[in-house]
């Protein structure tokens, strides 16, 4: 297939130059390195361009290390000054309920005798720009146009007390509004309150279809194209180059979009993917996070220096052993049992001990509240256990959202509560540890039984991913310290399932010391463990863009000696290439 299957059309175009270009909105490293985000003229109606800017600014310091000894900017990546147009449209897959985002940055620059799109989804459940760090400092410089989409998630925040939802342009609309581009109008049960957000509420469990997301946003670049360079049309699959890159859940995007039918994907790189396969030691995200949101609290003394407030995790373990989930007669010896059952599940050394900040950041529960109501195509006020979101007050309690607060949701969210002043609201909270009897109830929707656990393990099942399409070079990325997408689960599995059914074209990568987040780089603790994960994800797209033009062979898998961000600064000779 070399034609686009449909023609998504552009719902509106935007022109970035001078202060305000494609890769860092007008903010170049000194104005990104910025611990204070750019701010609003008026904080309770930001402007369409003012959340742009904003938004870009949060998804760059979301995934990349952006201090001045990190590298970036030095040793890879790039803050130059891109100025182009973005084309933007809410595009629907056959059978969903809502749309996702997609837009396209083409460059001025853009080269029209080397065709190129480089499809970029967003990772974790961020909004479009959040993968603008890993895919736009490679692409852009290069004159390749770079296509986003939000994979169904992102930061469409719906305040369901005041009955408003967000527009293309990021602006608020309420939901009643006839004719409005509201890129997420969920069905609002009488009565409904708090907040509703993409991921979460929209029905159509996102993650079952993000490689069409994908295919969706590519085909939606060869007509932006087109518009932007009409002399130069017509842009097809077959004279347009398509390279799919993402990190995280981006990177089990790419590798959902590489098992779709047809020769319209030239590459992939996969960067610490979250993808499922079935056998070779694959599990599902939703199994091993509600493992790790019981376990883990009560493993951490045993595993890792960086463990839990020293009562929480005694509570916990004792809690745990009460119910049968451990053995041992005192907190250490439960501990020890907490760690034993999950390195029998199959979790490394590495991962236990890089997975102490998801405990510091509460990040299990937060995941696993989400993804449980996605799994189960859940609607607002439908979560099965019981959980909700809405503005939390400095205490406990919540409150309608202030028209600033609200207005700072598009740019600044990571599209999963808590965070930006919406939290998670869970009814069975219950000392001694709170948060367990809520934990057991989402841990039971997968190893339980009843209709609800059947809905949601076969939400899960539509996650489950295929191999490659024949031929097509596939190049994963993951850090063996990895302590929330853990490859032995993930990366690792899926490369096996790949090679079991014939694909040579894969190749796997595996950095020693490299960690999840980039962005926790500066932090001390973690960044004197930890390597950083972009160089490689950019590297591998030189290997394969190589590869394509026909100046190399695809690169052989490699176990690569990375070391430590630390507190100086970083070398090159810190991050060494295969």
């Amino acid at each position: 297939m070399h034609e686009p299957a449909s023609a998504i059309e552009p719902q509106r175009i935007t022109g970035h130059r001078g202060d305000d270009d494609l890769l860092t909105a007008g903010l170049g490293a000194e104005g990104l390195r910025a611990t204070a985000p750019p701010a609003f003229a008026d904080a309770a109606h930001p402007a369409a361009a003012e959340l742009r800017r904003r938004a870009i600014w949060s998804n760059w310091r979301g995934i990349a290390d952006l201090s001045p000894g990190g590298g970036y900017g030095r040793l890879y990546g790039s803050f130059a000054s891109m100025p182009g147009r973005e084309y933007s449209a809410l595009a629907r897959v056959p059978g969903a309920r809502h749309p996702h985002r997609v837009l396209v940055q083409v460059p001025d620059a853009f080269d029209a005798g080397r065709r190129c799109v480089v499809v970029a989804p967003s990772s974790g459940s961020r909004g479009i720009y959040g993968a603008i760090a890993v895919a736009a400092p490679w692409a852009l410089p290069k004159g390749c146009a770079v296509a986003y989409t939000d994979k169904g998630a992102g930061t469409d925040y719906v305040d369901l007390d005041a009955g408003l939802g967000v527009r293309l342009d990021g602006t608020p609309a309420r939901l009643d509004a006839a004719g409005e581009d509201l890129a997420f109008a969920p069905h609002v049960p009488a009565g409904a309150g708090g907040i509703a957000f993409k991921h979460a509420h929209s029905q159509d469990n996102p993650e079952a279809d993000w490689g069409r997301h994908v295919k969706q946003a590519a085909e939606f670049a060869l007509v932006a194209l087109a518009r932007a360079f009409p002399q130069d049309a017509p842009f097809t699959f077959g004279n347009t180059r398509v390279i799919a890159v993402g990190v995280s859940n981006g990177g089990g995007a790419v590798l959902r979009a590489a098992e779709l039918e047809g020769d319209w994907l030239d590459a992939v790189v996969a960067g610490e993917p979250n993808v499922y396969v079935d056998g070779h030691g694959g599990r599902p995200f939703y199994d091993f996070a509600t493992e790790a949101a019981l376990l883990m609290p009560c493993a951490l003394p045993h595993a890792s220096p960086r463990a839990p407030a020293e009562t929480a995790w005694r509570v916990r373990c004792a809690m745990l052993a009460a119910a049968g989930w451990l053995e041992g007669a005192d907190a250490l010896a439960q501990a020890r049992s907490a760690h034993a059952r999950m390195r029998a599940a199959g979790w490394t050394g590495q991962a236990l001990e890089a997975g102490a900040s998801s405990v510091d950041l509460n990040l299990w529960r937060a995941v696993a509240a989400t993804y449980a109501s996605a799994y189960g195509r859940h609607g607002v006020g439908e979560h099965p256990c019981g959980f909700a979101f809405s503005v939390q007050d400095a205490g406990s309690g919540s409150h309608p959202a202030t028209p600033a607060e609200r207005g700072a949701w598009w740019s600044d969210a990571s599209g999963i509560p808590p965070g930006n002043g919406v939290g998670l609201v869970d009814p069975h909270l219950a000392p001694p540890d709170l948060a367990l009897p809520g934990l057991l109830r989402l841990r039971a929707l997968y190893a339980g039984q009843g209709e609800e656990a059947t809905r949601v393990r076969e939400g899960i099942a539509a996650t489950r991913a295929a191999p490659p399409r024949e031929g097509l070079p596939v190049l994963v990325v993951h850090g063996t310290d990895d302590g929330l997408i853990p490859p032995a689960f993930t990366s690792a599995p899926y490369v096996a399932a790949a090679r079991a059914a014939g694909c040579d074209g894969v190749r796997y990568w595996q950095v020693r010391n490299g960690g999840h987040f980039d962005a926790f780089l500066a932090v001390p603790a973690y960044g004197a463990r930890h390597a950083p994960m972009l160089p490689y994800v950019h590297a591998a797209l030189d290997r394969v863009s190589a590869y394509l033009d026909g100046r190399a062979a695809l690169p052989a898998d490699a176990v690569i000696d990375a070391r430590g961000r630390g507190a100086g600064v970083v070398e090159a000779a810190q991050l060494p290439m295969p």
